[in-house]
């Protein structure tokens, strides 16, 4: 048949938007360079910082054109992305330090530029947060832009897809996404990302089909060899043979039904086989995202990842900028619950005079213990957080607590930030909720104090997964040991959404495991009653739940938490799916 144009091959990398496409590979140029280095003549200095000052406004000025051309109806996170890429592109650290080095050591302006991004990217590699670790890419891409315009190449873009295509590309930032929307490729592959990339994001709010992290498939694949990518196991099957692709195809029309089915669910309430109500919340990062929590079904915003706000800028987010941003998010939901976790996260550059990070980030300076020791960011968001609350069902979600003085300090904190809000008479909501985040171990062990001060708490998997097995999430050569199902984590979920049953505490969990779809029973069987996940997997998450025999959910619930086999535990999961 003329689709095989080559050896039949699989390559896996990371799933991170679910889905079947099929087509015919695109590839997209890498445009990566050689920065040459060579001494500047004294007498040449001024002219060369000019040449690096032409490049900069040229790239400002691309970039601006594109902002202006995102098409109408395109999802918010292009013109936000695109905006994050603006003003990485003016922050002091790249539009003025390689000025400085260009007269210092005499050297040329690409020299310059690249040494300062390698500095601003060694940075970045340090922090433990995923999503922050993953914006040194964005700087990566603002420089190679700018780098493009001294090096006079042109900027390479996708061309206009061909029939059903498939995009290969090292890297694909923002600006190059905006071609998804006009061109409508299927799917897109690249070389490296994650989870929490832009490409990550991007696809997911497009709901195409994408895997990252394939390291060599702009190497190993041809253009126009036909393609199928499987978003959900994270695989690339290279020119399949009949059968495969016949079986491909089915998938693919089996699963459009199946989307349409999911839509049709988005008004229904969420409730097992036996009637018992289960509320299903999304997580956000951006305002924008509301519309797809909209579409979605979701019945409230579980997780508001407020540290968005404060990423890749020069100098910190206002009081008045931090309100509005809140109470958008509040507005639009329209009295549906809105979780505002305060800023989780580690010291890094763009938090301008904070203390850095110490040698191991996951286990330093972060979250809640960054806040309490930076009392004034801490005061102007929560000022923020309490005024927006006026205008919505806001509450408050405080990040890795892990003893009881922590927490007494941040009611304090609290309690200064409404106090400061009276002297200066700014109306605010005096009676919001406060909840914690169970993601350290130490939390779930002695949670009772916890669920005596608080109003409900909800448990980070993701972390609480991380620290109890002594794993470092990030790290590839033991992310095989990263397991949700391993029976100490069980335990402590299990523990921990008794305690607030005995308490009468409302308990949910916001990780990634609430949205995978093979645990959702099992959750149901311990006892969880409050899911929030990423908008695209509720209405899965739905069907499940409206499937769901609750005794029957929680007598196998019983049986997997009894057991510490992990073949028994896997038998009774996939009895429990069945």
């Amino acid at each position: 048949m003329s689709y095989i144009q080559g050896m039949s091959f699989v390559i896996h990398g990371i799933g991170v938007s679910s889905g079947i496409a099929i087509g015919h590979a695109q590839l997209m140029a890498h445009a990566a360079f050689e920065v040459p280095h060579y001494d500047i003549e004294k007498n040449q200095l001024d002219a060369e910082v000019a040449r690096f000052d032409s490049a900069m406004h040229g790239t400002r000025t691309e970039l601006q054109g594109l902002i202006d051309k995102v098409p109408a109806g395109a999802p918010p996170e292009f013109s936000a992305f695109l905006q994050l890429h603006l003003m990485i592109l003016n922050d002091p650290t790249l539009a003025e330090e390689p000025r400085g080095l260009i007269r210092n050591e005499r050297c040329n302006a690409e020299w310059a530029l690249k040494q300062q991004m390698d500095t601003l990217v060694a940075e970045f590699e340090a922090i433990e947060d995923t999503y922050l670790r993953e914006r040194r890419a964005d700087v990566e891409q603002v420089v190679e832009r700018v780098l493009k315009g001294l090096l006079g190449h042109n900027h390479a873009t996708p061309r206009s897809a061909q029939g059903e295509s498939i995009l290969i590309a090292h890297d694909l930032s923002p600006a190059d996404v905006v071609h998804f929307k006009q061109e409508r490729f299927e799917a897109f592959l690249t070389d490296v990302g994650g989870v929490t990339s832009h490409t990550a994001i991007l696809a997911r709010s497009l709901n195409v089909p994408a895997v990252v992290s394939l390291r060599h498939a702009r190497e190993l694949i041809h253009d126009r060899d036909l393609l199928i990518v499987d978003g959900e196991l994270g695989a690339v099957i290279v020119n399949p043979d009949r059968e495969v692709l016949a079986e491909y195809r089915l998938r693919a029309s089996e699963l459009q039904i199946e989307r349409r089915k999911l839509a049709r669910l988005r008004t229904s309430p969420a409730k097992t086989f036996d009637g018992t109500p289960i509320e299903l919340h999304a997580n956000i990062e951006l305002p924008g995202d509301i519309e797809q929590v909209q579409a979605s079904g979701a019945t409230g915003i579980g997780l508001f990842r407020s540290e968005f706000l404060f990423l890749d800028r020069n100098g910190l987010p206002s009081e008045d900028e931090q309100f509005v941003a809140y109470r958008q998010v509040a507005e639009d939901m329209r009295g549906a619950p809105v979780v505002i976790r305060t800023l989780d996260l580690g010291a890094d550059k763009q938090l301008t005079g904070l203390t850095q990070q110490g040698d191991n980030p996951a286990l330093g300076l972060r979250a809640i213990r960054l806040c309490l020791a930076e009392p004034q960011l801490f005061r102007t968001q929560l000022r923020a957080i309490l005024r927006a609350a006026r205008f919505g069902d806001i509450r408050l979600l405080i990040p890795m607590l892990s003893g009881v003085a922590e927490m007494r300090q941040t009611f304090a904190a609290i309690d200064e930030a409404k106090a400061s809000l009276r002297r200066d008479g700014f109306p605010f909501r005096d009676d919001i909720l406060i909840g914690g985040m169970v993601e350290v171990p130490a939390t779930a062990i002695m949670l009772k104090p916890f669920l005596d001060a608080l109003d409900f708490v909800s448990v980070g998997t993701n972390d609480l997964i991380q620290y109890t097995l002594a794993i470092d999430r990030t790290d590839g050569s033991v992310s095989h040991m990263y397991d949700p199902l391993h029976p100490a984590i069980l335990q402590l979920i299990s523990g921990v959404l008794k305690a607030g049953a005995r308490a009468g505490k409302p308990v949910a969990v916001c990780g990634e495991m609430a949205g995978e779809l093979r645990l959702t029973r099992l959750l149901l069987g311990l006892g969880l009653r409050e899911f929030s996940m990423h908008p695209a997997n509720v209405p899965a998450v739905k069907q499940r739940v409206l499937q769901t025999d609750l005794r029957e959910a929680e007598a196998l619930a019983r049986r997997i938490l009894n057991t510490t086999e992990p073949d028994r535990a896997a038998a009774l999961l996939e009895r429990l799916n069945a």
